[in-house]
Formats: structure tokens, C-alpha cells, sequence
């Protein structure tokens, strides 16, 4: 097959970027030819697996347009970005349209009149429309049933025509860790008797960074300690009992060294960052509108609430993990589960379904 794959823009730490190189370096080996078409920054030296075409294209539509006018005729074309026709279309961003209508209710009013005014969101939705409901995705694939509830009734796309695939982590991820758990707080200046929280990401508002800084203030404890990893607006989230670390690269130091991942996102297709932390041990506390939440047992691998700006229920999830016997349990629970969701599991599901599409 000639499959052509499509990821708009390069980030040398996305998860994407790695995703669409791993599924290029399986579908060399499988005998395909693969395509990569995408922006001017993504480098050369990172795409050993076949052509890279260079697109033009400012704006998500301008893009479309390019990778329209450019794919061949013969070609299977798998997209992880909105386009105007594809054969598969991976929705790992989402529903744009049901993401902007669930901010209304989480930021200030002048931030929704200027969204509304975005080109890149008209954009965006109407790329959206246009292969959920005008016939320009042959096939989805979406990283939860929750995406894939989410197309189905937002746009009446048919759902056999939808296949989940979760996300899953490099195989590596699963190595031996040699550094003890009390080297890495000493490294991290916990004092042993430390509760410690840990949230990691960017998009500080979307994933509901204000929401758990509620919740740890209302906790009489004095060991609870929050570590937040990322790159965000601090001055507008502030905690005595918050420690802001930005950028963390070697987040395999960190995660150990906490005792709970907590993620009250207000929107999340499949969160990676949960994955990980569960691979780690850790019990993950998140919400419903996280895809992620599906594969873990309220209660065993974790907690999951309602919503993100149901503090109470936040906090009264974080308080039942204080006990360390608890999560001790926990812990082996959580890395056997995560040990099913790799990296070359959601690969091999893939080309399965891009070779189903054979014309």
C-alpha cells in the first residue's frame, strides 16, 4: 500500500510527532510506502521512513487545501489533523466543537467573545463539519468510547464506521527503575512525611490546575504538597502548599517520587499523562470528560469525579488516597493495567485498519 500520513507542524517532545514516527517505522517493515506530509518545520533527519512533503499553508484550511491538491490518487491517506478528505482520520484532538462549548462555562466571558472571533476555530469547525458529516472522513479512528460517543451524536457519523484505539506508551517505559523512592523525594526536597500531589502538564486552565489548588486548600492536613510540572500562567494560580517546578525533562525522576497524579481536566480526548503516571504505581484522581477514565476502576487504580469544578468531590477523592497502605495496594494494580495500553499495541490496531482499507 502507499499510505500517506499527515501531521500538521513539529515538536521534538510531542506525543503525536512520536506516534506518527512510530507508526511509519511499522509500516516500512510491513512492506508499505510511507508519506509524510506536513509543515516546513518538521526536519528531514525525522523521517527516515519514506518522502516528506513540505506543505504550504498558514491556517488549518490553507493546509487542507495544500494536502488535497497533493496527495496521490493511489494513495490511502491517515490524518492525526482536520483536513477536507481523508480515508482515516484519527480524532486525538477530540470534538473542537464540543471542547469550545465546554470552556464557556470555565473562563471569563471576553475570552469566549474572542475565540468566537479566532479564524483558526472557524476554521477548525468547519474542517470538522465537513468530514464528520459531509463524507470526508472514510473511517475515524478515535483514542476513547467517549470521542466516539461524542462524533456519533454531535454529528451523526455512523459508528461502524468508527474503531477505538487508546493510546499507549513506548515499551521502554516499562524497563526496570533502578533509583529508590527515598532518593528520588531527597532529590526532590519532600520530607518523607509528604502527601505529595502531582499534576503535570500545559494548558494549566483546561486541565483544571485552579480547581485542584481549591481542593488542597480546603485540606486541614499539613503534609499535603502539590507539585505542578509544566509550563503555565503561575502568578494566576497561587498555593503556600503549591510548588511550581515548569518544564520537567526527566519526568521518570518525578513521578516515583510522588504519591498521587491528580488531573481534573475539563476536557481530555485520552490523556498520556495519566498513562504514565499510572505505569509508574501511581493512583490517578480525574474526571469523567477525560478519555483515559474508561480504563481504570474507580476506587482501585484511582478516582474519577464528575466534573472538574466539583471541588468537594476533588478533594474528598484526594483525602481517601492519604492512606500509604492504600496506594501501596494500588500500585501493582496500576502498572499490570498500564502494561496493556503500549505504544506497539495501538500501532499494530492501526495498520490493521489502514490495511482493511485496502480499495
Amino acid at each position: 500500500m502507499n499510505i500517506g500520513l499527515v501531521r500538521r507542524g513539529f515538536s521534538r517532545t510531542g506525543g503525536a510527532e512520536s506516534y506518527i514516527k512510530r507508526l511509519g517505522r511499522a509500516l516500512v517493515d510491513a512492506g508499505h510506502n510511507a508519506t509524510l506530509y506536513s509543515t516546513k518545520d518538521w526536519p528531514r533527519g525525522e523521517w527516515p521512513y519514506g518522502s516528506l512533503v513540505h506543505m504550504t499553508g498558514s491556517t488549518p484550511f490553507q493546509f487542507a487545501k495544500a494536502v488535497q491538491s497533493a496527495r496521490q490518487p493511489d494513495e490511502t491517506l491517515y490524518s492525526l489533523d482536520r483536513l477536507l478528505q481523508c480515508d482515516c482520520y484519527r480524532a486525538g484532538d477530540g470534538v473542537h466543537k464540543l471542547w469550545l462549548k465546554r470552556r464557556v462555562a470555565h473562563e471569563a466571558g471576553w475570552r469566549n467573545l474572542f475565540r468566537f472571533l479566532n479564524r483558526k476555530h472557524a476554521e477548525l469547525l468547519q474542517l470538522e463539519t465537513n468530514l464528520f458529516q459531509k463524507g470526508g472522513a472514510g473511517h475515524v479512528i478515535a483514542n476513547s468510547r467517549m470521542i466516539q460517543r461524542e462524533i456519533i451524536a454531535t454529528f451523526g457519523y455512523p459508528e461502524q464506521k468508527i474503531t477505538v484505539i487508546y493510546n499507549g506508551l513506548p515499551e521502554n517505559q516499562f524497563a526496570q527503575k533502578t533509583d529508590s523512592r527515598a532518593e528520588l523525594r531527597q532529590r526532590w526536597s519532600l520530607d518523607p512525611r509528604d502527601f505529595t500531589l502531582l499534576f503535570a502538564g500545559s494548558g494549566w486552565e483546561r486541565k483544571g490546575l485552579k480547581y485542584l489548588i481549591e481542593a488542597i486548600e480546603g485540606i486541614s492536613a499539613p503534609d499535603v504538597k502539590l507539585l505542578v510540572a509544566g509550563k503555565g500562567k503561575k502568578k494566576s494560580f497561587r498555593s503556600g502548599k503549591a510548588r511550581f517546578l515548569g518544564p520537567v525533562a526527566e519526568m521518570q525522576s518525578l513521578l516515583p517520587a510522588a504519591d498521587l497524579f491528580v488531573l481534573p481536566t475539563v476536557y481530555d480526548p485520552f490523556s498520556n499523562a495519566c498513562l504514565e503516571a499510572l505505569s509508574y504505581g501511581l493512583p490517578v484522581i480525574t474526571t469523567m470528560a477525560n478519555g483515559f477514565s474508561e480504563i481504570i476502576i474507580n476506587g482501585v487504580h484511582g478516582a474519577v469525579i464528575d466534573r472538574a469544578d466539583n471541588v468537594i468531590a476533588l478533594r474528598e477523592a484526594i483525602e481517601s488516597w492519604q492512606d500509604p497502605v492504600r496506594r501501596e495496594t494500588a500500585r501493582k494494580l496500576s502498572i499490570e493495567l498500564a502494561r496493556r495500553y503500549t505504544m506497539k499495541n495501538n500501532v499494530d490496531q492501526t495498520l490493521r485498519v489502514l490495511e482493511a482499507l485496502r480499495p
